[in-house]
């Protein structure tokens, strides 16, 4: 399955906040390892955010959980730097109410 209206996917400010930022008492890991695998920092996040929104229209999706919430999509997909190449999840969620997918976390995978 694809993700619901994955062409109206919303970034938001995850990749700035968490996911890519070394100071984040979490997000730090995520960060440090999409640089060791990738070469992807908060200098050149755009290269990520492009993969991601491609990723959300093209990519299969598999729900991971609905709740009181909304209904959260894993989606993953093989990405390719310059440094090297490493499959990525994307973690969505649409919120009840809403009828688009907005990024919650994104972080490089084994397999």
């Amino acid at each position: 399955m694809k993700l619901p209206n994955g062409e109206r996917a919303q970034l938001g400010q995850k990749l700035e906040l968490y996911s890519l930022n070394m100071e984040h008492e979490n997000g730090k890991h995520k960060a440090i390892l999409f640089k060791k695998r990738l070469g992807i920092t908060i200098e050149n996040k755009e290269i990520l955010e492009t993969a991601l929104l491609k990723s959300a229209i093209e990519a299969d999706a598999s729900i991971h959980i609905s709740d009181r919430h909304g209904t959260q999509y894993d989606v993953r997909f093989k990405m390719t730097t310059e440094t090297g190449t490493s499959m990525v999840l994307g973690c969505w969620i649409i919120r009840l109410r809403e009828d688009f997918p907005r990024l919650i976390g994104t972080y490089p995978v084994k397999k």
